[in-house]
């Protein structure tokens, strides 16, 4: 199994998943991490292009809905498409549904040390705190 972790500094948890420029994958084997990779993402906030909210608000005043955010939010799940989970602090509520859809399993997390957020996934302890950290 491996596991993305959005994060600033390859340590710690990023508190925003749009923020943050790297993903820290491990790969997991019987519950252990035996390798690790930082990824730089190219999608969202660090495209080339850039990433921009527009009309993509629902009718709560969520961003993250609509086609144009849907296919952005398709292209950011597509670099860590090896990866079957994605932790972060939070993301958008947009963001975090289309991520679901795609089959990730994403947990969101007040962890700060990427190794104590993966740790406790793979011990099966690791609680998603989705409503409180979605907008």
């Amino acid at each position: 199994m491996k596991i993305a972790v959005v994060t600033l500094d390859g340590k710690t948890v990023s508190q925003h998943f749009g923020r943050s420029p790297y993903y820290s994958i491990m790969t997991v084997e019987n519950g252990e991490v035996k390798t690790r990779e930082l990824r730089e993402r190219r999608t969202g906030h660090f495209a080339p292009q850039g990433h921009q909210h527009g009309s993509d608000v629902d009718e709560r005043g969520r961003h993250g809905y609509g086609a144009e955010a849907r296919m952005s939010h398709a292209t950011m799940a597509q670099e860590i498409s090896d990866c079957q989970v994605l932790i972060a602090g939070g993301m958008g509520s947009g963001a975090y549904e289309n991520f679901r859809e795609s089959g990730l399993n994403v947990v969101l997390t007040d962890i700060q040390l990427i190794e104590e957020a993966v740790k406790a996934y793979i011990a099966g302890n690791l609680r998603n705190l989705a409503n409180d950290r979605t907008d």
